[in-house]
């Protein structure tokens, strides 16, 4: 973020402006690809649904498409008391409903006003739009096939004007003016940013700098405005304010916003503002402060109708309406319904994407572990962390060894090595999701696999490690996380991934400096190293396993069968990090399984609900891989087995 203030900066000096906005038009245009709307599309069927005459104005319920089989339900609010053709306003809906107060009452001023009002849901939220488009649950599926869930909200505000455009009682000579609050706010800034169609823009209670609310405080926002990369390519809320200049944009803010505290947003506005006068376009941008919390009030709408009157139409001194408050009221939900299809989705699109990728993805063992090694941000050179050691503890035929890896500044990652009193011996590296120290407590798995308290046969060594988040080092609390959004595998999930560095990719890179680490110790020599994994621990061992190429063999249980499963899934129960992303461009992780050099045995893979694929299932992900490596076990004696069959030699796949 301060890499992009100084770009900003920089953006001001003479002649470098077209470039800066060129730059961040580029990368938001990137997040999304090929939008089905603007330019080159063939304008949309609408079909109506309904009609009603509310006196001053009259509501029109339409439905048309975006994505194939995806429908807006828009609510057209069309001026009884003006002459056609009407400008136009487009009013994305933020994490609510149309049938809120925030979009009915605007909208119903502006038809008041002599302006065609069209708006119309988001996916999820509490609109018509819910199944498979909660933007928590569902949006973050679209990381796996590297697109951001952003799209639907983007796609659909800008088809809006491919709509109007078809409108003959609608002026589009003037373009539109677009207007939202808060998520229909951030629509606004980026539909604004890539469609010249939209004249003037108006986003409420929407934007502060991404270092104070997202990354500084903590707020577990959204992964529809986390794109991948975001972070890495600079694109603060600022840039989006910024790289429009100098389109006239009227920024809106609530006093007592409980999310956009006002302090930040004056802080940002005035980046904006002097921005905006290096340009020499010091009127076309305005803070309008209301005296309300996190809301679209009418005395908002009333500015925004003065700043279109001026800048859309050209005509300031334009006679406004002059009723009162209470000439607007909440017309019945029944009244807005368009009931557009459910069937087609965030969640059905997202899958239908990763079928795509996998029916169309070519490629040989050697190139998916190159992918996952690109994927996880690693190198070949795999160095040996500093580490804090203490006392080693003679615990019966093994010694316990408490450790603190340091695998790059700042970062501790806590350890657990058992190790035979005689050395050198084989050994499990292994991790679990839910703590190093679970399967070695009271002769667990991991204990009876080193053959902990056997005095008559040969032992082995055991190292577990708490991986960044998991076990020792999960995080404290946030303060947003009291909300029922807020949760810190979603902070972090979606903030690593703006920066383009997702935390599973961390934990594989800890992993791999864990895995170096353990080849330094006398304890174990040459002698063989396993992996093993359970739970999210399993998709970290498959992927050091293909990366580094030298390990002896691994052991997963417990772990999703594919990220595809996850997307299959009507609910899933994995943390918000499971969702690498880009990754399903690349490989799955049966297909990762299969590229692996080593023994590889996978035992009790799990669906998106957590529960063990059945039979036949497995057996299908066994013949996708050409390889007898998936089993169903029924007790877990037979994991201790697999595991000391590896490190003794005698595993046969």
């Amino acid at each position: 973020m301060k890499e992009a203030a100084k770009r900003r900066t920089n953006a001001t000096e003479p002649g470098a402006f077209e470039k800066y906005k060129q730059d961040i038009k580029s990368a938001v245009l990137e997040f999304y690809g090929e939008l089905p709307a603007g330019k080159n599309v063939v304008l949309p069927k609408a079909r109506l649904v309904s009609s009603f005459d509310k006196g001053r104005y009259r509501i029109e319920n339409m439905l048309f498409d975006s994505f194939p089989g995806w429908e807006v339900n828009a609510t057209i609010y069309v001026p009884t008391e003006y002459k056609p053709p009407f400008p136009a306003v487009v009013v994305p809906v933020g994490h609510s409903g149309k049938q809120m107060k925030n979009y009915q009452l605007p909208c119903q001023y502006f038809a008041c006003n002599g302006f065609l009002a069209i708006t119309f849901d988001p996916p999820g939220q509490s609109s018509e739009k819910q199944p498979g488009n909660d933007h928590f649950s569902d949006g973050v599926r679209c990381y796996l096939t590297g697109e951001t869930s952003s799209q639907y909200f983007i796609a659909d505000a800008l088809r809006c004007i491919d709509y109007l455009e078809t409108r003959s009682d609608v002026d589009i000579s003037y373009g539109v003016a677009m207007t939202g609050v808060s998520g229909g706010g951030t629509t606004t800034t980026l539909a604004s940013l890539l469609d010249d169609r939209i004249k003037v823009s108006g986003p409420s209670c929407c934007v502060t700098s991404l270092e104070d609310l997202d990354i500084s405080q903590c707020y577990a926002g959204c992964p529809e405005t986390h794109m991948f990369q975001r972070y890495a390519k600079g694109i603060d809320e600022i840039d989006l304010l910024c790289a429009e200049a100098p389109k006239p944009t009227l920024l809106m803010a609530g006093e007592f916003d409980e999310v956009f505290h006002i302090e930040d947003t004056r802080k940002l506005a005035e980046t904006v503002a002097n921005f905006y006068k290096s340009m020499n376009a010091s009127d076309k941008f305005r803070l309008f402060v209301d005296h309300a919390g996190h809301c679209y009030s009418l005395k908002q709408a009333e500015e925004f109708v003065k700043f279109m009157n001026r800048w859309l139409l050209n005509d300031p001194k334009r006679k406004m309406s002059e009723l009162p408050e209470s000439a607007f009221s909440i017309n019945s939900y029944e009244e807005l319904q368009c009931h557009p299809r459910t069937d087609v989705n965030m969640k059905s699109l997202t899958l239908a994407k990763a079928l795509y990728l996998e029916k169309h993805r070519k490629i040989s063992p050697e190139e998916i572990r190159s992918a996952a090694m690109k994927i996880v941000n690693g190198n070949d050179d795999q160095r040996v962390p500093e580490t804090k050691a203490g006392k080693a503890f003679q615990n019966f035929v093994h010694n316990y060894q408490q450790l603190m890896l340091i695998p790059e500044k700042g970062i501790e990652v806590p350890a657990t090595f058992l190790y035979p009193l005689k050395t050198p011996a084989a050994t499990i590296l292994h991790f679990d999701d839910a703590g190093r120290n679970r399967l070695l407590y009271r002769q667990n798995i991991l204990a009876q696999s080193a053959r902990f308290l056997d005095r008559e046969n040969k032992t082995f060594g055991v190292f577990s490690v708490d991986l960044r988040g998991w076990g020792d080092s999960a995080p404290a609390m946030y303060p947003y996380e009291i909300t029922s959004w807020g949760s810190s595998d979603r902070c972090l999930a979606y903030m690593s991934a703006a920066l383009g560095d997702p935390v599973m990719s961390m934990r594989i890179r800890d992993a791999l400096a864990a895995l170096a680490y353990l080849r330094s110790r006398p304890e174990v020599g040459n002698e063989k190293i396993i992996l093993s994994g359970c739970g999210l621990g399993g998709i970290v061992a498959l992927h050091v396993a293909a990366i580094d190429g030298n390990v002896q063999g691994v052991t997963i249980w417990d772990s999703p069968a594919s990220f595809r499963i996850l997307l299959e899934a009507e609910q899933y129960v994995w943390p918000a990090d499971t969702f690498m992303p880009m990754v399903l461009k690349h490989y799955d992780l049966p297909e990762l399984a299969a590229s692996l050099k080593c023994p590889v045995k996978i035992m009790n893979p799990l669906d998106g609900a957590g529960s063990v694929l059945s039979e036949n299932a497995n057996a299908e992900l066994n013949s996708k891989s050409e390889r007898n490596i998936h089993e169903i076990i029924k007790d877990n004696s037979f994991i201790v087995k697999t595991l000391q069959s590896m490190l003794d030699g005698t595993f046969v796949e």
